[in-house]
């Protein structure tokens, strides 16, 4: 467990922790001040659902021991977005399975972000949802894309190039692009491989009739063969730009944590 400022106990009740739930990946924060954030990875048993491996984190994890009573479950699951004025939540079920033929047994929940005007539709195991309703009693449900999508958006307000951004996670490559408060693009690809993921973006460039010498794209997290992947993108995009986390959030302490993901950066520290 790492931590970046010290405990307040008198903090603990008020705090919401988060849990951050992907398919082969488990970690627990809290931010507690201004800059006290406190991070802590768990070692998954594999074979064993999500829910299961929380359940039992209850009994092991020395954050989630403390007692807090408000969580966050930051979720990463496969999104649907729909344009606001044209959500309607009794369809939601509906709408989702017709786009995702899996999740069938899962609870389909919806986030609005409205600086986006969209509504992200996503699925959540019912047994990881009982789990944290047992042990919390103010739970918020949140797809791990969502602080993501709001700081980089941000980022498009600044220069009149158009900007095609990358976000690199848990063996997935997010591939988003705005236009002025709306998506005008998003797609999420499996890939562990540098190649398949220039692949998967040049698509999509093209497909946006982006240029390559003047248009942008902006690269965003765990990117796999770095370096060789950034040279070689930037042999077909001019403008190709690796955020550097660090420097993209004034070096706050925690930042210097190894491995954590962009998107609990971006929960914590974006303004």
């Amino acid at each position: 467990m790492q931590a970046t400022g010290n405990n307040n106990p008198k903090n603990m009740l008020q705090a919401r922790i988060t849990i951050r739930a992907s398919k082969n990946a488990l970690s627990f924060s809290v931010a507690e001040g201004e800059r006290q954030v406190t991070y802590e990875p768990y070692a998954m048993k594999s074979g064993v659902s999500m829910a299961a491996n929380l359940r039992q984190a209850f009994k092991d994890s020395d954050l989630l021991l403390r007692g807090y009573r408000k969580a966050r479950l930051f979720i990463d699951a496969p999104i649907l977005l729909v344009p606001i004025d044209e959500f309607e939540e009794k369809e939601k079920e509906a709408l989702y399975h017709y786009s995702f033929d899996e999740h069938e047994s899962d609870i389909i929940m919806h986030r609005v972000q409205p600086q986006l005007n969209a509504v992200a539709l996503f699925p959540l195991n019912k047994d990881l949802k009982m789990v944290m309703e047992d042990n919390f009693a103010d739970v918020r449900f949140t797809p791990i894309l969502q602080p993501v999508w709001n700081h980089l958006h941000q980022r498009n307000f600044v220069g009149l190039q158009k900007k095609l951004y990358a976000y690199f996670h848990d063996n997935k490559l997010e591939i988003f692009c705005f236009d002025k408060n709306r998506f005008k693009f998003f797609n999420s690809y499996a890939t562990t491989h540098a190649k398949d993921a220039i692949y998967f973006i040049l698509y999509v460039w093209k497909q946006l009739c982006m240029d390559q010498k003047k248009d942008e794209l902006h690269v965003v997290g765990d990117v796999p063969d770095k370096d060789w992947f950034m040279h070689n993108i930037k042999l077909y995009i001019q403008r190709a730009y690796l955020l550097n986390p660090a420097a993209e959030f004034n070096r706050a302490p925690l930042t210097e944590i190894k491995n954590i993901p962009f998107d609990l950066l971006a929960l914590y520290l974006s303004k």
